[in-house]
């Protein structure tokens, strides 16, 4: 189930064939779930509800052919590793995954060894992009039951085709509105210049008081006080937002991306409050702006001294804007309508959003 079929439909941009960010051509999503154990929290054993979410920006090697990108901030209590790099460098050369708060090490880890088996790194240093968010109310995060296997196999498994939503991956154990979150993803197809192109966002989901949640325009966290759980779930929570495009953009453009992917979030009614890591990922995996990484060698770097990369004109890229806002605000209710009731440690609960308060 997806908001569309509850007659929902934000913004006035057609969705891909998928509604999800796997029509952008060539972009891979992969899911690894944990859950297991009921009862009382018991740190090391369980209950277990957490998981990994893997997307590759293409299906080549994104290592020696790099993505334009960009990192954009709301609130930065939350974590994103290689920032830095992609602030300075402007591309991505990593597979981004996602997980829970506490296993970004292992994931950091497990998507290093990935690289060297897949792309051969020998003297090359990588600095992975690993984003979180915290799903400690359902599952037993300092038990840290994400294993570097678990990490490999969302890698290896990622595909294009329909993406699994709701209790997946690492959306797994997460809230939004303190109800039941996790991963959503939506798209959106403009014609520039005769040709069409893809807008496609995934999210993880983990943020929101319920007052705040606005649906369509309309208040339903007001009007729908109940089902909350008797101790907040997160107090602001967080979100991951990954933005994949097939329009040639540069990294500046990727950055005006990330921040009207902002504007998405705040349509739900999310705040970016104190403790919240709104956190956003920007790429353009179009063939003619990838960056192609330089050999190890100062005497040959195999590369032409300088780029001719196209990239779309400002004057044209409003409906760019809209369509990335309209596409994050469908991938959060996505999340939420797909998600389903789950039970977790020591009995914490976290409701499904009830269909027929959208109907």
């Amino acid at each position: 189930m997806r908001l569309r079929d509850l007659g929902i439909v934000p913004g006035i941009h057609p969705p891909g064939p998928l509604n999800a960010i796997t029509d952008v051509p060539d972009v891979r999503v992969g899911h690894t779930t944990l859950v297991r154990g009921e009862g009382r929290l018991v740190v090391g054993e369980g209950p277990v509800r957490t998981g990994v979410t893997a997307i590759l920006p293409h299906g080549g090697s994104i290592y020696r052919s790099r993505c334009p990108a960009a990192i954009g901030v709301l609130n930065g209590a939350g974590e994103i590793t290689g920032r830095s790099q992609v602030d300075e460098y402007g591309v991505l050369e990593t597979p981004i995954v996602l997980t829970n708060t506490l296993s970004v090490g292992v994931a950091h880890r497990a998507t290093v060894d990935w690289l060297v088996a897949n792309d051969g790194l020998a003297d090359d240093f990588v600095i992975p992009v690993v984003a979180e968010t915290y799903d400690g109310f359902l599952n037993d995060i300092r038990g840290q039951h994400v294993t570097g296997a678990d990490v490999l196999a969302a890698l290896d498994g990622a595909t294009d085709g329909p993406v699994a939503e709701g209790n997946v991956g690492g959306g797994t154990g997460m809230a939004l509105f303190q109800l039941k979150g996790g991963i959503g993803t939506s798209s959106r197809v403009l014609t520039i210049d005769g040709t069409p192109y893809t807008i496609g966002v995934l999210v993880q989901g983990n943020y929101g008081r319920r007052h705040h949640l606005r649906i369509d325009g309309r208040p339903l966290g007001i009007e729908h006080p109940e089902l909350a759980p008797e101790r907040p779930a997160v107090v602001e929570g967080s979100i991951i937002v990954v933005i994949a495009t097939d329009i040639p953009l540069s990294d500046r453009q990727l950055g005006r991306l990330c921040r009207r992917g902002m504007l998405g979030i705040g349509r739900t009614g999310g705040i970016g409050g104190h403790s919240s890591g709104d956190l956003l990922i920007a790429f353009s995996n179009a063939p003619s702006a990838r960056v192609p990484r330089p050999a190890p060698d100062f005497r040959d770097l195999g590369v032409p001294p300088f780029l001719s990369t196209p990239r779309l004109h400002d004057a044209f890229i409003d409906p760019v804007f809209e369509a990335t806002a309209e596409a994050t605000e469908e991938a959060i209710f996505n999340a939420m309508v797909a998600a389903e009731t789950m039970v977790g440690r020591d009995g914490h609960v976290l409701h499904a959003l009830p269909h027929h308060w959208l109907r």
